[in-house]
This record gives C-alpha cells, structure tokens and sequence, in this order.
C-alpha cells in the first residue's frame, strides 16, 4: 500500500485498515522518504543506537565505566520542556481551566497542517506501537506514535511497551490513541533542495498540542523528553486524565512504593510530590531498622476502584526518567546505581575519562570537563557544567529496588496517599486528613515556596501535583475525586499531608530527611493498622512526639512537638491565600471544598483561642 505522494506505507498485513489509511494521511501531510513500522526487537533498538552514534545524535560513554550508556547534547534552543507552548484544545476554555494552555482546536489544526506541511521531507517516518502498562492489562492502554526521531523511538522502547503485541492488540480490536511528532526539520524542500542533518535536529518554532475532544496529540518542533516522546506525560497525564475521568479511573503524577515492615507485614503507598519535593523518596530506603522500601514507579500512576471496592494503582510505564539535578550518592543510591549500565543521559558534561558528572553528584567538581553544550569548563569557568534540566532514562529493570508488583496488570492495593509540600511554617511534617474530603482539600492546596534573590518568599499552588499535567479544569477533577471517595466508602486509603521542609527560627531545615523521610509515613501507616495516636490539629489529625518514631534522631520531644505545631495567625494569611486561589476556578469550586476551607478557618479561631 503507497499513498498518493509514492511512499509505500509497509504495513504488517494484519494492521487494520483504520490505522493504515490514518498512517498514508500522516505520511501524505508530511512527506517522508519512507516508513517503518517498530517491531521493539533489542536489534532494532541497537541498530538506531548505532545510527545515531554514527551521526553525532549520540555519545557512547566509557563502556568500562558505564557499559551500554550514551550522552545526547540537545544544544541550547531545545534543552527544556516548553510549557507555554504547550497547549490543551477544547471547545471552550473553561474546560482546560486557569492552569492550562489554550487554544482552540480548528484554529490550532489549521496551524498544525502548516507546519506539519513536508515536515518529514528526506526522513524516515516511524510508527511505534505501544501499551501503556503490561500488554493487555485491565488497567493497560494503547497508543500510536508517529515521529521523524530515532531518539524518540529509543527513548519509548525504554519507557513504554512498544512493538508487535501492541500492534497485535490493536489489530484485535484494542482502542488507541494517535500521536504525532515531528523534529520540524525537514531535511529537503519543497522545491528539491536539501540541506544536511545535525546531530540534534528541531525547530524553534514547538507547539504540544493536545484535544481531548478527539483524544490525539500533535507535538512539533521539539526532539527533548515529553515534549517529543508522547508516551509519556502527554498520553499517560494528560489525555490520560481526560479518559479517566470519563470512565471512573485516575491518571496521577504519583510515585508508588512497597514497604515492608520488620515483620513482613506489606503496604503500599502513592505519593503526589511537585517537581524537587522529595520525589525521589521510593527510591530511599527507610531509616528505621528492618523497614525496606521497593519502587513500583516514580512519578506516573493510573489509580482504579476494583469490583471490591479497592483502590488499585498500576505504573503504566517501563522505565524511569527524570531530572539529575538532586541526584547524588547521598541522596539517591539506588537510582545511582541504576544508571551505572543502559542509560541515556540528556546534556549532562562529560569527563575526561568518558563518564558522566552534574552538579551535586560530587561534594567537589573534576578538575576538567566538557560542558552540556561541548565546551571545555574548568571549575573557574563560572557557569554550569551541566544544564539545570540535564536528565536521565533508565529501563526499570536496572533499578535494584524494583518490586515485583512493578509489572502486575491489577494493580497493588493502596493504603496510604501522601501529598508532599514544600513549606516552611505553615504545614507541620505530617497531617492526616479528617475525611475523604478534606484529603481532596489537602491535595487541592499542595503548595511549594521558593525565596527569591531579593529574600521575598513566592508560593506555588501545584494540585496533586498535576498543575503541569491535568488535560481539563482542575476543578472538576477535584470532583472526580471527591466522587471516588463516595465509591470507596470505608476501604479508602488514608489521606496526609507531609512536608520535610519545615524551617527553625534560625532558617535551617529542622528535619534530617533523606531515608528519615519514611518515618511519618510509617506512623501512618500504623494509622491504617489502629496502632497509633493522633491529636487535633489545624491541618488534620497529627502524631505527638511519642506517636512518632524517632529513635536514633537527635531531635528532642520538644524539637519534634515543632515539626508538628502551627502558629494560627500564619495560617490565617494562608487560608486567606487559598480563598483568592479558588476563587480564580469560579463557580465550578466544588461546594465540598468551600465547606473545608470554612472548616480550616474554624479549627485556626479555635487554635488561638486556646
């Protein structure tokens, strides 16, 4: 089968029609030299590595020092995540919401198929087919992504489940989901003129534009991460959400973790932490003697209500991928140790000896480097090394914490949620919420706060830590949530609020963190069990000093009573900050959360009353 431009689609035979005939129209618009369909062999992937390296996309390290890993230097117009070029199409905007980009989605087409006009030109188009979670899982979805990029194939052949099954899941009948992705960087004109490639090929011109109305994603311009890999936040966030939400199910920037505890006793925790919040922590290992922590994912979710009426949670999917900013021996061994072999690792510098190095993964830089941008950089040089988003992929079978539940279609059962800000006063370091709706309110007002250079303190409200990444107004799917608490009854999960930030009088951290971390999450997990104490507080029910387990911390009884007392009169000025932030979501506020916000501002009177 060709289209009418020549170019011959080669589709397995047992494709279905809908997706060859979808595929011709994508190749008619953007004009490849051909198409190839990803089979997700290990040869296929080895064979576009060595591609890429051949052509300078790619940088084998030193493979005494970091067998089977590569460096890719994006250069500077495509480093980071562009998200005000990233948009959600709706009919009207209200169904976006104040936190998304919009646009309308004839308008934005009509901008699309311009520039998607002979995109491909002297490339090769790929067709990746691809499951999110384990091939024909419950809770499993499909997707199609085409792109110009070999890096994007590579990159999802590590992150999501491509090649033959899902194809033959979605020769069976499977519903998928269209991506479309190009570089923008055609190699040939429209008149026959050719230019020659770059190692890294994009445009300045990028638009990630999802619709909801017709569940697909056209992403242009960029080659980098979830700008260009549509598997990723873009299918499994964002339009995920959108789908959940029609059909009773959650996609979630969450982190899944198995504890088990010294007497084997096995939970499961999902936790929604913004960007830099701690993120990491199912990836530590508990500071408390004999607790074990393994990673189920680190950052996507998908939660469902079983026929029982348990929450279950999946991570959709394969690998891990994130920011090395943070990244250290200290504070994450583990993901350490998973990238010391089959990783690809995105505008970090180079040593001289091959290896890799970002600032923080060493107390003291190399004495010599190659900068993200190719640069010689010495420790004099008086600029990064690395670049600020400078990232990392990983398969998740080279994490050695890995739980063997990572792969199980079902799901594991959830028992506790934690929301995880970054504040200095007016959280303490663990709340539990006092109802199912307080818990929405807690996720609703997750907020981070950051002290600029001239010292005045900016907060950011990230809701469930999907600010970036909620595909319709976040207000409804504050509803959506609340409606599962009233499907979940009496087995859902507990709900709390953590924050390791909290600061003395003097500005230092008053909380050791690190491993220590798990510690207020295993006094609620004793919650769960009936087998601690609470006390009332402003923000919810919170541990005594005695509640919570602080052996081997060097903090006194009155030093932990700290981390968990609140002065009313700053949370005052913070329930004021929350009324202006809901009020920008208007009349679709969900009248639950005005009734907990009334509720915050009764236990505040009563706290200074007392």
């Amino acid at each position: 089968m060709s289209n009418s431009s020549g170019v011959k689609v080669n589709a397995p035979s047992y494709a279905p029609i809908t997706l060859t005939t979808w595929v011709a129209g994508v190749a008619e618009l953007t004009q490849p030299d051909e198409i190839y369909w990803c089979d997700g062999s290990v040869e296929e992937r080895d064979y576009l590595i060595e591609e890429m390296v051949a052509s300078g996309t790619l940088l084998a390290l030193n493979e005494d020092l970091r067998p089977g890993c590569y460096l890719a230097r994006t250069g500077p117009s495509d480093a980071a995540d562009v998200p005000d070029r990233t948009f959600v199409c709706t009919e009207r905007p209200e169904d976006a919401g104040p936190t998304n980009h919009w646009a309308n989605p004839d308008a934005m087409k009509q901008v699309l198929a311009d520039k998607f006009n002979g995109a491909m030109r002297g490339r090769r188009m790929y067709v990746i087919p691809y499951s999110l979670g384990p091939v024909g899982g419950p809770m499993s979805k499909l997707g199609i992504e085409i792109t110009d990029s070999p890096y994007v194939v590579v990159t999802m052949y590590t992150l999501t489940r491509i090649g033959n099954p899902a194809l033959n899941a979605i020769a069976m009948g499977g519903f998928w989901v269209p991506g479309v992705h190009s570089v923008g960087y055609p190699l040939r004109s429209a008149d026959g003129v050719t230019r020659p490639d770059v190692p890294w090929p994009c445009n300045p011109d990028k638009y990630i534009a999802h619709f909801p109305g017709t569940c697909e994603i056209w992403s242009y311009g960029s080659g980098l991460g979830d700008s260009a890999v549509l598997g990723r936040k873009c299918f499994a966030l964002r339009l995920a959400s959108v789908l959940g939400h029609e059909a009773q199910w959650y996609a979630e920037h969450m982190l899944l973790a198995k504890l088990t505890s010294p007497e084997g006793e096995v939970s499961y925790v999902a936790g929604a932490f913004p960007s830099g919040n701690a993120a990491n922590l199912a990836t530590l290992q508990p500071a408390l003697p004999g607790w074990t922590s393994e990673v189920i994912g680190n950052d996507v979710a998908w939660l469902r209500a079983d026929r029982d009426g348990q929450l279950r949670a999946i991570n959709p999917g394969a690998g891990f991928c994130g920011s090395v900013g943070g990244l250290s021996g200290e504070s994450s061994p583990a993901m350490l140790r998973a990238l010391e072999r089959d990783a690809i690792f995105t505008n970090v510098a180079l040593t001289d000896d091959g290896d890799v190095w970002w600032e923080g993964l060493t107390d003291e830089p190399p004495a010599h480097l190659v900068d993200w941008r190719g640069d010689d950089w010495t420790p004099q040089s008086g600029r990064p090394a690395a670049h600020p988003g400078a990232g990392y992929v990983v398969g998740a079978k080279r994490m050695p914490a890995l739980a063997k539940e990572h792969d199980d279609p079902v799901g594991v059962p959830v028992s506790v949620i934690a929301f995880g800000g970054c504040r200095a006063s007016v959280m303490p370091l663990i709340a539990e919420a006092y109802s199912w709706e307080h818990g929405v309110f807690l996720g609703a007002t997750l907020a981070s706060e950051e002290t600029g250079p001239d010292g005045a303190t900016d907060v950011q409200r990230d809701p469930f830590a999907m600010r970036s990444y909620c595909g319709y107004n976040l207000a409804d799917y504050w509803t959506h949530w609340l409606h599962l608490g009233r499907t979940l009854g009496a087995k859902a999960p507990h709900v709390v609020a953590v924050n390791w930030f909290r600061r003395t009088a003097d500005g230092t951290l008053a909380w050791p963190g690190g491993g220590d971390n798990w510690r207020p999450i295993e006094w609620a997990l004793r919650r769960v069990a009936h087998q601690a104490g609470a006390t009332t507080g402003i923000c919810g029910r919170v541990p005594s000093a005695d509640d919570l387990n602080a052996d081997g911390l060097d903090l006194t009884d009155e030093q932990l009573d700290s981390l968990l007392d609140l002065d009313p009169a700053e949370c005052a000025v913070e329930a004021d900050a929350i009324e202006r932030y809901f009020g920008s979501f208007g009349n679709k506020l969900p009248a639950e959360l005005t009734l907990e916000l009334a509720d915050l501002r009764g236990r505040i009177a009563a706290k200074a009353a007392s």
